[in-house]
């Protein structure tokens, strides 16, 4: 961050990686809170020397900043105050006389970073920290066995796993990868080679994708994949809650073929000639909906509270991994960075051509759902799950619709709203389960500006969240006001 940078950011008070404290003479104590949050979260900038009031900043400048910056810089390198030692970069910059130093504290790769206890660990949320719940510190504890936690052993054998389960995934194999090398060994062998068996005992993801229901359930509480068609884009727009629930199944290979079968009903796949003057399915948008599915199965966290959830509205699919991605997803498509969070599962789907052994995944879900709808997959998340939605071609919900919008518009208006908590209200009606960081994409500004709007709008009254901050939705209060969507009901 250059002086210039820094300016622009004074002048803007929207920023969620950006905290100022006065520290005259001194170290302030809620520092370490920032610190922690930083760390636990995406990075940050914390300023000393600058003092904030409402929505104006007054730089005040340091005393003796040489000892501030030694002293700060000492304290997280020191690693006797925080758990972890932290790498901080210092800058100095000189107003008018005064000195004001910037830290920027850099996202751990291990978390949760906290100082003193563990009690003191705290995340960012919108422009402040926040102490993080016992669930979200339980979260970045299981982040740190990322690629490891399934390859644990379990107390069951080879003769728990569900044989018919092993049977049929064998058939699959010589059917769609018959030359791979698996095909002609033993079957107790072969489960040695994919590690669902580690001296004698079956590993968590092989239990997961081989065992029976009543031996997952011993291990995990709930174990299920939560799969619900909603005859709406929303739930409060369906006539019922949900149309169809996929009922339990015994394991991953089952829940993988029955959510399969029923994505691909969903989906728009045009008559299409192979070579060989058959029909063909293995379009784009179908490799790209199974990678998604695939993901999700190799990619979630079993043991979170949350759980793996698909969502099939009428004008869109979403799926929800419990769990964060190791990386950015722009990183993760830029360096075909492949690491999975449980690695045993990968290595059974890639034995049967379901995943792929690059990091290429999401690069495979992006182009081959434009190619048929012509728009990418939207993916958000946070510090314990991440979510990817696929937006349909469908004319259920039409943004393009000008008389919709105008109208819309027009009532919100008269409410005394300005245009961007307009254009706020229009993206909630569409997507109810839209995200702030979705919202700060389509509209282009902040994601803390976002949630200052949202914020206003909810006191306001004509806002309310449904459900819990990961899993809820918003709704629109004022239903009386508003008009329906033009082409609603229709196809």
């Amino acid at each position: 961050m250059n002086k210039k940078e820094l300016i622009e950011k004074l002048e803007d008070i929207e920023w969620e990686d950006f905290e100022v404290k006065e520290a005259k003479s001194e170290i302030p104590k809620n520092s370490w809170e920032t610190v922690s949050a930083f760390s636990n979260t995406a990075g940050g900038w914390l300023i000393f020397g600058v003092k904030k009031q409402g929505k104006k900043y007054s730089i005040l400048g340091t005393k003796n900043p040489e000892k501030i910056e030694h002293d700060f810089v000492g304290v997280l390198r020191g690693e006797q105050k925080f758990n972890k030692r932290i790498e901080v970069k210092c800058k100095k910059y000189n107003f008018n006389g005064k000195t004001i130093l910037a830290f920027y504290i850099p996202s751990a790769e291990k978390k949760p970073v906290f100082f003193n206890n563990l009690k003191n660990t705290f995340i960012r949320t919108g422009s402040g920290d926040q102490r993080a719940t016992n669930e979200e510190r339980d979260a970045m504890f299981r982040e740190q066995a990322f690629s490891s936690k399934d390859k644990e052993l379990t107390k069951f054998t080879f003769k728990d796993l569900d044989t018919k389960t092993i049977r049929d995934y064998r058939i699959y194999m010589k059917n769609f990868n018959p030359e791979h090398r698996f095909n002609n060994i033993p079957t107790e062998e072969l489960l040695y080679k994919l590690n669902v068996l580690i001296n004698g005992k079956v590993t968590i993801g092989g239990l997961l994708f081989f065992g029976k229901e009543d031996d997952i359930n011993r291990l995990l509480t709930d174990f299920r994949i939560d799969y619900l068609e909603i005859a709406g884009i929303s739930y409060s727009d369906a006539p019922t809650r949900y149309t169809y629930r996929l009922s339990e199944e015994e394991n991953l290979f089952r829940f993988y073929f029955s959510i399969i079968d029923r994505l691909l009903k969903k989906i728009d796949i045009p008559f299409k000639m192979t070579q060989s003057g058959f029909a063909s399915k293995d379009q784009p948008q179908v490799k790209a909906i199974r990678e998604a599915l695939v993901n999700l199965l190799m990619h979630s966290d079993y043991f979170s509270t949350l759980k793996p959830r698909i969502r099939v509205f009428t004008d869109r699919i979403e799926f929800m991994n419990p769990g964060a991605l190791p990386k950015d997803f722009r990183i993760i498509m830029k360096e075909d960075f492949s690491q999975p969070r449980n690695s045993v599962l990968a290595r059974i789907f890639r034995a049967i051509n379901l995943a792929e052994n690059a990091g290429t995944g999401f690069d495979k879900m992006f182009s081959g759902w434009k190619t048929q709808y012509k728009k990418k997959p939207v993916v958000g998340g946070d510090l314990d799950y991440y979510k990817i939605v696929f937006y349909l071609d469908k004319k259920i919900v039409k943004k393009e619709d000008e008389k919709w919008s105008e109208k819309w518009s027009e009532k919100w208006s008269e409410k005394g709203l300005t245009n961007r908590q307009i254009e706020i209200t229009k993206e909630i009606k569409i997507n109810p389960n839209i995200s702030r960081k979705q919202l700060s994409e389509l509209l282009k500004i902040n994601p803390s500006a976002v949630q200052k709007h949202l914020e206003n709008l909810k006191q306001k009254g004509f806002l309310k969240r449904i459900g819990p901050a990961k899993g809820g939705h918003w709704e629109i209060v004022h239903r009386s006001v508003y008009p329906k969507l033009q082409s609603e009901g229709t196809k």
